[in-house]
């Protein structure tokens, strides 16, 4: 279960059971936004209704927010767009006290004039049960709108910058570019920005990945399968310098061979994945790869 850490300006990803550890007002969250396989995409009238709840009620709020890889292109509408672009709207205005204009009476009671109103900021936890699958479209898509990143970098912002683990969907993946400039654009929009000029082609290890990245599970070691392993730009983006794969042999070109270095890469060709085959006589090997044991005074086996 993942802890609950900020990934933009008063904005956090966290698991449901943060809720709980938040009795003691240690991180003071404001809005709650769960996101979840049942939840639908919310309504214009709704995220306007607690919008104004927030501007004149110290009450917590809370919302629903479908989750990652509940969406899929079958389904993709216009609802789906706007609902998430203006989800992401709603929560950059309360993270960030944007302001806005509160209408009122001027002093005789029958003309009526905008006022400037400064909304007070409040935190906002976006949660699920494990804190890292199903608040992961949401988060993602968030850090683009609020920082105005493509997909690509939104992905190894979230993961190397923000260190936040996550688990995406290759559908999560295909609605976000689908959805890229029209998410983009509405962000330079609302902050009166200039949307720049399109960057150059996405990186190549793009269109190679299914949505996930490999399972950081130390601070220095991975778990991630024969698809993340022959992903050779996605493993340099993520920093990963050395691979170590068990029983099968990664396809790379000659080039990426010779760019990452042969002494980076080692297949246990000789140990499968079948429940069988011993381990204990591969440990010194991997560990001393690895750089976790010392160099041996007899050759490895």
């Amino acid at each position: 279960m993942s802890r609950a850490s900020e990934i933009a300006n008063n904005v956090w990803l966290g698991s449901t059971a943060d809720i709980r550890y938040d009795m003691e007002r240690k991180h003071k969250w404001g809005v709650f936004i769960e996101a979840c396989d049942l939840a639908q995409m919310p309504l214009p009238e709704t995220l306007t209704d607690l919008l104004e709840m927030a501007d004149h009620s110290s009450e917590q709020l809370f919302l629903e927010f479908p989750g990652s890889g509940t969406i899929s292109p079958a389904s993709w509408s216009g609802v789906d767009v706007d609902g998430i672009i203006d989800t992401c709207r709603w929560i950059y205005a309360i993270a960030n006290g944007e302001q806005t204009d509160e209408e009122c009476h001027d002093a005789d009671g029958d003309h009526r004039m905008m006022t400037p109103m400064q909304r007070q900021p409040r935190k906002v936890l976006i949660h699920c049960t494990d804190g890292y699958t199903e608040t992961s479209l949401l988060g993602l898509a968030y850090l683009m709108f609020a920082e105005t990143l493509t997909v690509h970098d939104a992905w190894i912002k979230m993961h190397t910058e923000k260190n936040r683990n996550f688990f995406a969907y290759d559908k999560d993946l295909a609605f976000l570019r689908f959805i890229e400039h029209k998410l983009l654009e509405a962000a330079v929009n609302d902050r009166n920005q200039r949307l720049e000029q399109p960057k150059p082609s996405p990186p190549e290890w793009l269109y190679r990945m299914d949505g996930s990245l490999p399972s950081r599970i130390l601070p220095y070691m991975y778990l991630g399968n024969l698809l993340h392993a022959n992903n050779c730009g996605l493993l340099q983006a993520v920093g990963i310098r050395r691979v170590l794969s068990i029983g099968e042999e990664v396809s790379w070109s000659q080039e990426e061979r010779r760019a990452y270095g042969e002494d980076n890469v080692m297949t246990l060709s000789d140990l499968q994945d079948n429940g069988c085959d011993p381990l204990d006589h591969q440990f010194r090997r991997c560990l001393k790869f690895i750089g976790l044991f010392p160099p041996l005074n007899y050759p490895c086996t």
